[in-house]
């Protein structure tokens, strides 16, 4: 059996990957470098310069520790380069493991001919199945001077760091490079039209991250509408409302980070009758689309843009199609409600579940148990101290309903819970859990 895969970020090779060894022909086609946005222009180098950042707040306030460091400043051209090294290294890996798995590797856009046939400049390639996983691309506001803004790409590869860097966004994406440049050197400006930032996150730890940002010299204006953005003789003008009152930030540079919108034009998707909107392309439980035999994953079905909600979402479409070919397929459960998601920010966010607003919305009664890093042994050794954990549990029946945690390693604890509430836990089951002492997995356990 034949299947196609258009697109070869992080949803669409390792698909192809299970696929192959469940016996599939499979042919996976890539538009650009494989690995798609996470590998090249998202994840892995953004989180590469992270590191960086980590490393110089480590350096600055390494001499409260005991240890003296001659910290001289930032080499932008070694961090590039590394980052660079670190994303090539990665392809390469994704690279050899499709050629290991005998997967036909095709390179440029795809589009369908028909139904069954998808086609590479003059390359046929027939199908008995279709997954698209186009992914997405950057969002820009249609605003006067939005030509004068850059992407969440080209901050990957600046040419210098700016003095003055204004980033129209809160979401993840900006305060991401937010963060980063702040260490880097960067005077830095947010501007986000929503209350608050984060605006999927729990609103408690988006106020707490927001004053973490704020102390580290990072200004952030919450319900502030950009109006426009002007070229000066030394820089450009980023013009905004707030209350009615008009403002202008002064920059060196201006990221344009609102969001990503999914790449439904890329194929030709009327022609083939896959029913689509802006948002994405419509898709039922099992990530089939309208035409039975085509399958849609990742951020071209407009849902949580993440890598690893790609990847899953791939393992349900090859589930679904191996049990309808009739081929042997594992009878695996995956709760695509439970995706833990991570912001890297310095300190980190994490959140798996229900917000507090999310159960107020829905008429869910919930109590909310909380505990601080402050209190415990191995955050204040660390003087990693700025962070607290909130659980969200249902009155009815006891169940983990949501987790939220800002505070160092909080993209690593969040796991935990994301485990114990795909099985159904309750907190009477997880106060019976004994965690290791002294860790930081112990916030989890201190709240009441």
């Amino acid at each position: 059996m034949r299947l196609v895969i258009i697109g070869a970020g992080p949803g669409g090779y390792e698909t192809a990957v299970e696929a192959a060894k469940a016996g599939l022909e499979v042919t996976i086609i890539s538009d650009g470098p494989v690995g798609g946005t996470c590998l090249n222009e998202g994840c892995i180098p953004t989180k590469t310069l992270c590191h960086s950042a980590e490393l110089i707040e480590a350096a600055k306030s390494a001499a409260q520790y005991g240890v003296q460091v001659n910290f001289e400043g930032l080499d932008l051209s070694k961090a590039l380069s590394r980052k660079d090294e670190v994303v090539g290294q990665l392809r390469s890996g994704v690279e050899f493991l499709l050629k290991g798995k005998g997967i036909s590797l095709v390179y440029g856009k795809a589009s369908f001919k028909d139904a069954h046939t998808v086609v590479v400049d003059s390359q046929e390639i027939e199908a008995d199945y279709v997954i698209i996983a186009t992914g997405s691309s950057s969002a820009c506001l249609p605003i006067p001077g939005k030509e004068y803004t850059v992407t969440s790409t080209q901050m990957l590869s600046p040419e210098s760091v700016p003095q003055r860097l204004c980033i129209i966004g809160a979401g993840v994406i900006g305060l991401e490079f937010a963060s980063i440049y702040n260490s880097f050197g960067s005077e830095v400006t947010v501007l986000e039209f929503c209350k608050e930032i984060l605006p999927r996150f729990d609103v408690d730890l988006a106020k707490r991250l927001k004053q973490s940002l704020s102390k580290k010299g990072i200004s952030i204006e919450t319900s502030a509408c950009v109006q426009s953005v002007s070229k000066t003789g030394s820089g450009y003008e980023v013009t905004y409302l707030k209350k009615e009152k008009e403002s202008v930030v002064e920059a060196d540079m201006v990221l344009m980070a609102v969001g990503r919108r999914p790449n439904v034009s890329s194929v030709n998707l009327d022609d083939i009758g896959v029913e689509y909107t802006p948002k994405g392309i419509k898709v039922g439980s099992d990530m089939r689309t309208s035409v039975p035999h085509i399958f849609a994953i990742g951020d071209v079905t407009g849902g949580i843009m993440l890598a690893h909600a790609a990847t899953f979402q791939g393992k349900v479409a090859l589930d679904a199609i191996l049990a309808e070919a009739g081929l042997p397929c594992e009878a695996r459960h995956i709760d695509l409600s439970i995706i833990p998601a991570a912001v890297f920010t310095s300190p980190e966010a994490a959140m798996v579940g229900l917000t507090e607003e999310d159960c107020e919305a829905g008429g869910l009664a919930v109590r909310c148990l909380k505990s601080r890093y402050q209190s415990n042994g191995k955050a204040v050794s660390m003087g990693q101290t700025d962070g607290f954990c909130k659980m969200i549990i249902s009155q009815e029946d006891g169940r983990i309903l949501g987790c939220h945690i800002f505070g160092a390693h909080s993209a690593d604890l969040v796991q935990e819970l994301s485990a114990l509430m795909a099985m159904g836990a309750t907190l009477e089951d997880f106060r019976g859990m004994v965690h290791a002492h002294p860790t930081l997995s112990e916030v989890l356990q201190s709240i009441s």
